[in-house]
């Protein structure tokens, strides 16, 4: 049985990522879809730089599809703070690798204005299709001044989703995914994958 086959009749979804905290939160929103998710983690699909994250996640979907000949998901995403004119935005981990989160608030210093954004892209393409498909989640919140909770990953301690008394780390799986920009986008994704097949 091919692998496209059982991808077609909602079985299984390649994600590919080498982060197992994204895999999770993805994992839990498409199987309430009835999709499995299985994650690819070493096929060396490239990640370009780009000022908008829509093309990184495509550039990174088209590269894997060429090299895997799967149905691939990749999802990329970023933190977009308005008073530093939404920096880091498609450049989030690559800051966060090198001055991560109290790197960040640095930055903040006494900046009153604690305004932010995180932002996801879902790009989809399989062996079948001419171009990759993209589904965008949106998440408006606060930086807050010092990091809080110890779950999650990259900027969760130290983003706040508006109507939210806890940071995306101090929430579980759960919780997160009732608010988060990735949820949505992976959501979205699911939604359009179950009515068109």
């Amino acid at each position: 049985m091919s692998s496209m086959t059982d991808f077609i009749k909602g079985r299984v979804a390649f994600l590919v990522t080498s982060n197992i905290h994204k895999f999770n939160e993805a994992r839990r929103v498409l199987s309430d879809y009835k999709i499995a998710t299985a994650m690819l983690k070493k096929i060396g699909a490239v990640e370009i730089q780009d000022d908008n994250i829509e093309n990184v996640a495509k550039a990174s979907a088209v590269d894997a599809v060429k090299k895997c000949n799967l149905p691939i998901m990749v999802e990329d995403a970023g933190l977009f703070i308005k008073a530093l004119k939404n920096f880091p935005g498609p450049y989030s981990s690559y800051i966060y690798r090198t001055i991560s989160n109290d790197g960040v608030l640095k930055l903040m210093g006494n900046i009153t204005d604690r305004d932010a954004y995180f932002k996801s892209v879902v790009a989809f393409i399989s062996p079948s299709l001419d171009e990759a498909l993209c589904f965008h989640g949106k998440v408006e919140g606060k930086i807050v001044k010092e990091k809080c909770g110890s779950q999650g990953f990259g900027f969760d301690p130290i983003f706040k989703p508006l109507n939210s008394s806890k940071t995306f780390a101090g929430m579980t799986i759960e919780e997160k995914n009732q608010h988060s920009h990735r949820a949505e986008a992976f959501r979205k994704f699911a939604e359009w994958y179950t009515a068109s097949f």
